[in-house]
């Protein structure tokens, strides 16, 4: 049975991050200053070749999916190696704010102790900031009963559907509601088997944290396995759930009453070590990674080999090596070469803006093809703004060709990977470069640029 939501104690203060001292601007030249940024942007001197190491951070699509999870028992729960991004930022403010005690034990350690849920109704102007609040509608849906989420945010890359969501938790045996808020409520979840429509992660996610305080045996088919759906699912187990198939697209859970607390290690950031590979790369530089997990960079092996690009890994460590010969590889009898995002194991839609940067410091052509945001591929024209020759054949298919020369020129961030793609751009580019609205950076890296200053990259943030 659902458990009783107490009566209101006063909330828990927002725990917020304390702000940085400003940093110290670069000299300013006129095409840096001819309009005052309207928030912190980056100011970039390219064309220096990148080395040396750096350690890669935790995984953001682990650790937002952890600390949802932190709602299901009411004891304390410990995550390691969190990366101290907007996003996490703003979910732990949500938590707070329905009730539960987060406390930042170090810079990447913090306690979420959830002994009472204070309210089951996600305040709207945070769930607006972050995408990641749909992933409260499973936890409070089994450990309350019921949930009331606003529109949930994040970045605006095409279409991004609730549906498969709201179909695997009313499999459980919940009722929806929607108008301008979805209301789920249950008076108590039931295991089901459930084919997915889609392997969406996310869904995933919500369907497993769900079945875990469901009645009953749920068989969850069609299922995301990415690892870092992998990882909470190991979360999950550590704190007493019973889930067989980690890993693989079949997941079985044994509902259980309740769950314990525990401590669990967010995994390393694949996406973040794959980016930082691909700048490495377009600047030409050599560059160690630490604290990866190489099983996870298959696929991102697979495609930076046919743009040129190889690394060697030993233990946790990936070494790419210096001024690399980026030929694109054509396919047999000279047929254009295609690169396709999809559901793991294939290279992941993550990737794909950088890869696309990347590409043009190569020598040849090839197709991009990304299948699953049809706004993605839009922020190619602030390449072809600083010389790129690229091709955008309709919202979901790009062809580049390279190798191009790019120049420095006056960007805005539309999303955290194209981004971190535009900062690759103006690291390999002749001149400087302003980029703006980096906040939508730092929701999914970590102190990006204090780690490419330790590089040898010139950037700035500058504060507007």
């Amino acid at each position: 049975m659902p458990l009783d939501v107490p009566p209101s104690p006063p909330a828990p203060p927002t725990l917020a991050p304390a702000a940085p001292p400003p940093p110290r601007p670069l000299p300013s030249r006129r095409a840096a200053t001819r309009r005052t940024p309207p928030a912190d942007s980056f100011i970039i001197d390219g064309g220096v070749p990148l080395g040396g190491t750096v350690r890669v951070s935790g995984s953001k699509n682990e650790a937002l999916p952890a600390l949802c999870a932190t709602l299901l028992t009411d004891q304390p729960v410990t995550l390691e190696n969190v990366p101290r991004i907007r996003d996490v930022d703003v979910l732990c403010a949500i938590l707070a704010a329905l009730g539960a005690g987060v406390e930042w034990l170090a810079e990447d350690s913090v306690r979420v102790t959830a002994a009472r849920i204070r309210t089951t109704v996600v305040p709207e102007v945070l769930a607006r900031r972050l995408r990641a609040s749909v992933l409260l509608l499973g936890p409070l849906l089994a450990r309350a009963g019921r949930v009331e989420l606003g529109p949930p945010g994040g970045d605006v890359i095409g279409r991004r559907r609730l549906d498969t969501h709201v179909l695997a938790l009313g499999a459980l045996g919940a009722s929806v509601a929607l108008d301008e808020t979805l209301r789920l409520s249950t008076p108590g979840l039931c295991g089901a088997d459930i084919f997915l429509d889609e392997p969406s992660v996310t869904a995933t996610e919500n369907a497993v944290m769900a079945a875990v305080l469901a009645r009953g045996r749920t068989v969850l088919r069609n299922a995301a396995c990415e690892p870092h759906v992998a990882g909470l699912c190991r979360m999950l187990t550590r704190m007493g759930a019973r889930i067989d198939g980690v890993g693989t697209n079949t997941l079985t859970v044994e509902g259980v009453k309740s769950l314990w607390g525990g401590t669990h290690r967010v995994g390393p950031d694949a996406l973040e070590a794959g980016s930082f590979m691909g700048l490495a790369a377009a600047t030409g530089g050599e560059l160690t990674l630490e604290g990866t997990r190489p099983e996870d960079l298959r696929s991102t092996r697979v495609v930076y080999e046919r743009l040129g690009v190889s690394f060697e890994t030993e233990g946790d460590r990936v070494h790419v090596r210096g001024r690399q010969d980026l030929r694109i590889r054509p396919d047999l009898f000279d047929g254009m070469p295609r690169i396709d995002d999809g559901p793991w194991p294939a290279f992941p839609t993550d990737m794909m803006s950088v890869v696309i940067t990347l590409a043009t410091q190569c020598k040849g052509s090839i197709l991009f093809f990304e299948k699953m945001y049809e706004g993605r591929m839009f922020f190619t024209d602030s390449l072809v703004a600083m010389g790129a020759r690229i091709t955008l054949c309709d919202p979901h298919r790009v062809v580049v060709t390279g190798p191009t020369p790019l120049h420095g020129a006056v960007l805005e961030s539309p999303d955290v990977r194209a981004g971190m793609a535009l900062v690759v751009a103006a690291l390999c580019a002749r001149g400087r470069s302003v980029i703006h609205h980096v906040h939508h950076v730092d929701r999914g890296y970590h102190r990006v640029d204090e780690k490419l200053r330790r590089l040898g990259a010139r950037i700035e943030r500058v504060s507007g």
